[in-house]
């Protein structure tokens, strides 16, 4: 897979919370397939990580504000997981915004854990098939998803999985819809 995400840039759009090695591992299997990934947050400067939402697990340097940014500056976006972060995303207008304009773009979205309860905020759940953490499967029902326990799971241009044990399979996985997205108008 190495050279198939050329030429593409990924926002990662994450908080303080989040979980390290759910933005760490799918980070360094994009960058591995050639993309340019840029970490985007509320604020500029550096974002808190977590192991196992508990630990402190160090930070992420911060590329872009969402407030500044927009879906055509990216060709996917990745939303990872850890409690607090997506808790902190859905609570401001410019994230759900952006996560909303994003999934209705048609452009490729994946979230892993607690990251697909940024789909419930943006109103973009409905009707989908998705997975996640078990403890945000009811939010997702009462949204209106088709909530499946599955390894990874991808629903038109969102791509889902439910903890860091499923990484291995969520990662091939994003860069094969990331590669393929778009790729007829890539040549």
């Amino acid at each position: 897979m190495a050279g198939s995400l050329d030429g593409r840039t990924v926002a990662i759009l994450a908080a303080d919370g989040v979980e390290r090695v759910e933005l760490e591992k799918p980070r360094q299997a994009l960058d591995d397939a050639g993309a340019t990934t840029v970490v985007v947050s509320l604020q500029s400067g550096e974002i808190q990580a977590r192991n196992n939402d508990l630990e402190d697990a160090g930070t992420f340097s911060v590329d872009q504000v969402v407030s500044d940014v927009s879906v055509d500056d990216y060709d996917a976006l990745l939303l990872p997981g850890g409690t607090v972060n997506p808790d902190k995303l859905r609570t401001e207008e410019a994230a759900v915004n952006f996560v909303r304009s994003f999934v209705q773009s048609g452009k490729p979205v994946a979230s892993i854990c607690h990251g697909p309860w940024n789909f419930v905020e943006a109103d973009v759940a409905r009707g989908r098939r998705l997975t996640s953490w078990p403890s945000i499967r009811t939010d997702l029902r009462n949204a209106g998803a088709d909530v499946v326990d599955e390894e990874v799971v991808t629903d038109g241009n969102i791509t889902t999985s439910r903890s860091p044990d499923d990484l291995p399979a969520f990662c091939e996985r994003i860069v094969q819809e990331f590669a393929s997205a778009g790729s007829e108008a890539r040549t």
